[in-house]
């Protein structure tokens, strides 16, 4: 019995991938191009943009790119841009979510309300830190941290024409298979479970403890996170309120810079754990207000 659910699972898996590889990868390439282009402009204005920083911030990490969150980081850490300010970024980066999503024309309709809701989740709690932790900004020019690689092995720190058509493929390869294997897994214990819904009973689907639950779950600095959240909310497994919960709190690699480079781990705490908060309080708010698509 064990062997026939794998290999139903295996076979809907598949079936479920194939349809959308072209269109993630065609995503994927236009991304590319944009980011290419015009990434350096951008990143040198957010450092110029003095107290509308987290607003520009919030709105320039909704594009989902691989490298914003970790430049942020650096950005912050070499005393360039404020606390809210990151957290803005931290708060509206779509990572992984938003090409998914695209790639799936039934699914694309939620693309336009979660960037919006991450964004202004972004702005209001950018400029709320801001106003009640102050920090100055103060250039530590002894510093040179300069992050060599983003998601999939990707060099953001150079431009490379020849990854203008790698890195999408490369991407599109990586952000495929972890599609199949969450799939996958996700199919197999639907299965056992009986259905999405009773999956979702476990998963604390319907309770305010999973808003929570899916914030900490989201804190993992892996592209793997964002699009495990949106195959679990697809599948019915988790609630819209959860699923904004973990997309505001999954900054990509950037947490890890500030774990890794910030030497004050304090100041590292805090920006963690009010990422982990805000984005809990976030989906709670969602939850409550019974806010669903």
């Amino acid at each position: 019995m064990s062997g026939i659910i794998f290999l139903e699972s295996f076979k809907d898996a598949f079936s479920d991938l194939v349809p959308i590889v072209p269109l993630l990868f065609l995503t994927f390439l236009v991304i590319e191009f944009i980011e290419y282009y015009q990434f350096d402009n951008v990143s040198s204005y957010i450092r110029r943009s003095g107290k509308y920083a987290p607003l520009i911030g919030a709105f320039v990490a909704s594009f989902p790119q691989c490298g914003f969150s970790i430049i942020a980081s650096v950005l912050y850490i070499r005393g360039l841009i404020t606390r809210g300010t990151l957290l803005a970024v931290y708060l509206s980066t779509s990572d992984e979510a938003i090409p998914v999503l695209l790639s799936m024309p039934d699914k694309s309709s939620l693309v336009i309300p979660v960037v919006l809701i991450k964004i202004l989740i972004g702005i209001m709690a950018g400029y709320a830190f801001d106003f009640i932790f102050p920090k100055e900004i103060k250039e530590d020019k002894t510093l040179k941290i300069v992050p060599e690689v983003g998601c999939c092995e990707h060099n953001i720190g150079k431009k490379i024409k020849k990854e203008l058509i790698l890195h999408p493929l490369v991407h599109t390869f990586t952000i495929s298979l972890f599609i199949f294997v969450l799939t996958l897994i996700i199919n197999i214990l639907i299965t056992l479970f009986g259905s999405a819904e009773n999956l979702g009973t476990h998963l604390m689907s319907g309770s305010i403890v999973q808003p929570f639950m899916a914030a900490l779950f989201g804190l993992i600095p892996n592209c793997a996170v964002s699009v495990a959240l949106i195959m679990l909310f697809i599948k019915g497994s988790i609630a819209f309120s959860s699923l904004i919960a973990g997309l505001c709190s999954n900054s990509g690699l950037g947490i890890w810079i500030i774990l890794t480079r910030n030497k004050d781990k304090k100041d590292s705490l805090i920006l963690i754990s009010a990422l982990f908060l805000i984005s809990a309080l976030a989906g709670v708010i969602i939850y409550l207000t019974k806010f669903a698509l």
